[in-house]
């Protein structure tokens, strides 16, 4: 006769659509240690620094071209294009997926400093 062990193991979590996807979201100790990479951020990031090549090379002379080219609004275009002000170490802690599940596209596209001490700032990161 051979007896069994049932171990149980409790682990709180939540559910978060993102992008159209299920995420199970951990408490926060885990997250400290847990890299949370954003495929829509890093779309976004490499979709407007994209567009600033194709405005600075001259493939596209204006934002309205550009706009009318990709078949998207001026104003999402130039939402989307602020993300190349960003601070260099902000996007290699955005693709390394440093700065945690409510760091978004959505609210990335949001007003935030040009100056980039301001933005460590505003981004809760260390300056």
């Amino acid at each position: 006769m051979t007896t069994t062990e049932i171990v149980t193991v409790h682990v709180p979590f939540h559910i978060r659509k993102r992008g159209g996807r299920k995420e199970m979201i951990l408490p926060d100790a885990a997250l400290t240690k847990h890299r949370h990479v954003d495929n829509t951020l890093i779309k976004g990031l490499a979709r407007a620094f994209r567009w600033k090549r194709m405005l600075d090379t001259g493939a596209c002379p204006t934002l309205g071209d550009l706009a009318a080219q990709e078949k998207i609004s001026p104003s999402y275009l130039t939402r989307v294009l602020r993300l190349t002000l960003l601070a260099p170490d902000i996007i290699d802690a955005i693709l390394d997926g440093q700065l945690g599940p409510d760091t978004t596209l959505a609210t990335l596209m949001d007003p935030f400093p040009i100056d980039w001490d301001e933005q460590r700032r505003h981004f809760c990161m260390e300056t």
